[in-house]
């Protein structure tokens, strides 16, 4: 009796002793007092909440055409019936599952008689904030698993400062989706000391992630190679989740594009077929093979990268799997003609995980390095938020007021012509009324007899393409919007024919080629 009342007791000392380790991990290392798992779940939540929401509102700037053209455009066409697709759509080489969320919000406004234009322009990108809002939250706890509270709260302050972040996060781009669901999906994968890996739920976020934007799999590629290369059961792994989730995928997405492209039509195919085996990506420029080493990653990294390599330094051994991704697909991307730097944009959260060690490892030096990096990176965030290259949508503001006057039946009927490079501004989306536009065309040569691109066409000799397309005064268009660099080649047309710059619309400091600093409204009397 006297035994079995001794090891009750000892048990009791180890319950005890597990129960104190449970609740210590809940205290904050600065602060003595006990900080409530529930309490700090709301904080965070909360917080990243109105980070992201204010975060969306402080972007006005265009990025990139896809921001638009293979989002929003493609949702307002599905919804309304009118508007206008790019040849990737009528190709066959982009799925409709990303539109199609949008189109299902812009179907709810339809409904509801509330489909006002200032709603369909931020409804979606409130959306794409609260979803990253959403990982970002993941991404706090996924490190306060595997590292220290110190650690934690450093790396989510490098992930939330981050200007490139700030700059893409909320836009409509498949880059900006590709991102946060990659985010998620690396909360469930099985890093070292993770404790809420789920093979089935990561690879089914993965899943939609190359349903999303097929090029997910080249960061994928090497993070699923460790995960097979850890798994004691391969074969279970590749017949239990592998396949039957990619298999799934595929159908799934498969049918929705048949359906809405009404023929048969595999997204993932084309995709490979026109931008790898042909490619058609080349033609919106090419890069030498170390851009991303000594420009893309710069950039997208920003201030963060001297953190980035001493934290690499650092945590090399346990997150090597995660450096290797970054890597892997930097190097890959490079052997790609074609770069951006959006493309690398989903291994940035990677990255952070390495610049929060860093910071957390400072200790003397900690805070004026934060400082340093909260500051340089709020002034890159706000400028490119709120000051470049916002002209292209501000004109749109703009022309959307003609909506109003071209429905009545006493003006002439309104007729704008975009001179400028083909997708420089969002389109009916941002007006969302059926006004006649027009803008200079500019498809990749996919082999057709004859093929002319007609922005190349126009830029050739501006005046020649303007006296041939209208040769009578009968089919001028009522409105012209041109960059400023334009205006004085194209003097002789706009005096000849009336036109009158009404507006003008500051667009960005850095004017590059036929891209100018401003953007000048034409109306013809």
């Amino acid at each position: 009796m006297e035994n079995i009342r001794t090891r009750l007791k000892f048990g009791n000392k180890v319950e005890d002793v597990k129960l104190r380790k449970r609740k210590s991990q809940l205290y904050s290392k600065e602060d003595e007092s006990p900080l409530n798992y529930g309490e700090l779940r709301t904080r965070v939540v909360v917080f990243s909440v109105a980070f992201r929401l204010i975060n969306c509102f402080l972007v006005q700037t265009s990025f990139v055409p896809d921001e638009y053209w293979q989002s929003l455009e493609v949702s307002h066409r599905m919804v309304f019936n009118y508007g206008y697709v790019t040849w990737e759509w009528k190709e066959g080489i982009r799925g409709f599952t990303y539109p199609l969320f949008f189109a299902f919000i812009y179907k709810i406004l339809y409904i509801i008689n509330y489909d006002s234009v200032y709603l369909l322009i931020w409804l979606p990108r409130i959306s794409q904030a609260l979803f990253a809002a959403f990982a970002d939250v993941k991404f706090f706890f996924l490190i306060r698993t595997l590292e220290s509270c110190d650690v934690a709260k450093w790396t989510f302050f490098c992930h939330m400062c981050s200007w490139f972040s700030w700059y893409c996060c909320t836009r409509t781009l498949t880059n900006s989706m590709e991102t946060t669901i990659t985010c998620l999906a690396l909360s469930y994968f099985p890093l070292p000391g993770s404790k809420t890996h789920s093979s089935k739920i990561y690879l089914t976020l993965v899943a939609l992630a190359v349903i999303v934007r097929p090029t997910a799999l080249i960061v994928w590629f090497p993070l699923v190679m460790y995960h097979f290369w850890l798994e004691d059961n391969k074969l279970r792994l590749i017949t239990h989740k592998l396949i039957p989730i990619g298999a799934l995928a595929v159908v799934i997405s498969t049918v929705i594009d048949c359906i809405f492209y009404e023929k048969w039509t595999m997204v993932q195919f084309s995709f490979l077929k026109f931008n790898v085996l042909h490619s058609v990506a080349d033609f919106y420029g090419s890069h030498p093979w170390h851009w991303y080493f000594t420009q893309g990653f710069v950039v997208v990294i920003g201030p963060h990268l001297p953190l980035f390599l001493h934290g690499c330094s650092i945590a090399f051994k346990k997150y090597k799997v995660l450096l290797a991704a970054v890597v892997w697909t930097v190097v890959v991307y490079s052997l790609l003609p074609h770069k951006e730097f959006r493309f690398i944009y989903p291994v940035l959260p990677f990255c952070m995980i390495f610049c929060g060690i860093s910071l957390a490892n400072l200790k003397a030096w900690r805070r004026p390095a934060a400082s340093i990096l909260l500051v340089s990176n709020l002034a890159a965030a706000l400028y490119t938020g709120l000051i470049h290259q916002r002209g292209t949508l501000d004109v749109m503001t703009h022309l959307q007021t003609l909506c109003d006057v071209s429905s009545t039946s006493a003006p002439p009927q309104t007729d704008v012509l975009f001179l400028m490079p083909c997708h420089s501004t969002p389109y009916y989306s941002h007006v969302h009324c059926p006004m006649k536009m027009r803008f200079l065309e500019c498809p990749p040569d996919l082999g057709d007899e004859g093929y002319v691109d007609e922005a190349d066409g126009f830029y050739d000799d501006p005046l020649h393409w303007l006296r041939t397309s209208f040769p009578y005064k009968s089919s001028l268009p009522t409105h012209l919007v041109l960059f400023d660099v334009l205006e004085k080649e194209i003097s002789v047309f706009l005096q000849g024919n009336r036109f009158v710059r009404t507006a003008e619309m500051f667009h960005t400091h850095f004017p590059e080629g036929r891209v100018g600093g401003s953007i000048f409204i034409y109306e013809r009397l």
